[in-house]
């Protein structure tokens, strides 16, 4: 299981059944330190977190920060421009504030 569900909350359904809350995503506003590229054709977010993070898992920082109308596609469209997020940890203690068991 990724890393960034190890502090949402495992609950409990009627029937005994566990399963965990929704994740919630942070707002990630633009700052000076993000880096804009332009998609080409084999782009995916997961492989962009590698090549600007060094960590694939982190791919959701930048699907948050480039909400598109098909939000299900982790594809951008070649020729969109795609914000990556310049502070990373920034967003990682976002999540995890956000995400904390309620």
């Amino acid at each position: 299981m990724p890393k960034r569900y190890k502090n949402i909350q495992i609950l409990q359904s009627n029937n005994g059944k566990s399963y965990r809350s929704n994740a919630v995503y942070p707002d990630l506003p633009p700052t000076e330190q993000d880096i804009y590229v332009i998609a080409t054709a084999g782009d995916r977010y997961d492989t962009l977190a590698n090549q600007y993070y060094g960590d694939s898992t982190l791919w959701w920082i930048i699907s948050a920060a480039n909400p598109s109308s098909d939000n299900a596609s982790l594809i951008p469209v070649p020729g969109t421009q795609i914000r990556i997020p310049g502070n990373k940890q920034q967003a990682i203690n976002d999540y995890s504030n956000l995400n904390r068991t309620r």
